[in-house]
């Protein structure tokens, strides 16, 4: 039986729970083969391991880099130039007017736009790059084949057929808190660029920048007014390039 097949059952039976499928490889955990066979056979979406060739070279040393990752539309996607971009679920009208914009800047430019596929900021960086023929990848924090949150679901089925969706959990593996921030690491991981539109203290958004100060991505942030209580402002005077225009990011 091939080890890769192994990998995969495993983050089947533990729901990509990573911790439960490195003590199972440890400790070498017996899978009948019959029974890796069927779970495998019965897939209706695919997956790449930490094993395979085609596995995104710039996830292999971030922080607990998935075993397997499950996937629907062109994986190939992966090995793009990736920039992800991420924000607020309830932005200010400034914010998503400046995602828009700064999107759009990037139609000329052979990128591919990362998110998370949640309301707000990521939603409209999925809808943008769409709109300018831009590739987009989604990366969720459910099961591959779930949609989180519902309303998003045409834009989960546009970006499967145009772009790629990938997810470290199996089939309808629903929502739960602490996958949020697992999945964003995947998020900054993917991307040599980091695009912060909007943020709030202890928020999913810092977490995403915190994995990418850890694993030596660039930040960059829109600058807010003076007047306002801005965490973007904050992580530009820390260091994080301000971000105008498209053409800063090059």
């Amino acid at each position: 039986m091939l080890i890769r097949n192994i990998i995969i059952y495993l983050s089947i039976k533990y729901c990509g729970d990573w911790d439960k499928i490195y003590e199972a490889i440890s400790k070498k955990e017996y899978c009948n083969n019959e029974e890796v066979e069927r779970v495998l056979s019965s897939l209706t979406y695919k997956a790449v391991t930490i094993l395979d060739d085609n596995y995104p070279s710039t996830l292999k040393n971030i922080y607990k880099p998935p075993f397997t990752i499950f996937y629907l539309g062109d994986l190939s996607l992966l090995e793009s130039n990736i920039i992800s971009v991420v924000g607020s679920r309830d932005p200010s009208i400034y914010a998503i007017k400046s995602t828009r914009k700064i999107i759009s800047e990037l139609k000329e430019k052979n990128v591919v736009i990362c998110s998370g596929l949640a309301r707000g900021i990521d939603k409209i960086a999925h809808e943008e790059a769409l709109k300018n023929n831009l590739k987009t990848i989604a990366v969720l924090p459910t099961g591959i084949l779930f949609c989180y949150p519902k309303e998003n679901y045409s834009l989960y089925e546009e970006i499967a057929k145009k772009g790629l969706i990938i997810s470290e959990y199996p089939s309808y593996d629903r929502v739960k808190k602490e996958k949020f921030g697992m999945r964003n690491r995947i998020i900054a991981g993917l991307a040599d660029k980091l695009l912060v539109m909007s943020a709030r203290e202890k928020s999913g958004t810092l977490i995403s920048v915190k994995f990418a100060l850890e694993f030596g991505k660039d930040i960059y942030c829109l600058p807010y007014h003076i007047e306002e209580s801005s965490v973007c402002n904050k992580l530009i005077k820390d260091g994080a390039y301000l971000l105008s225009s498209g053409n800063d990011i090059f």
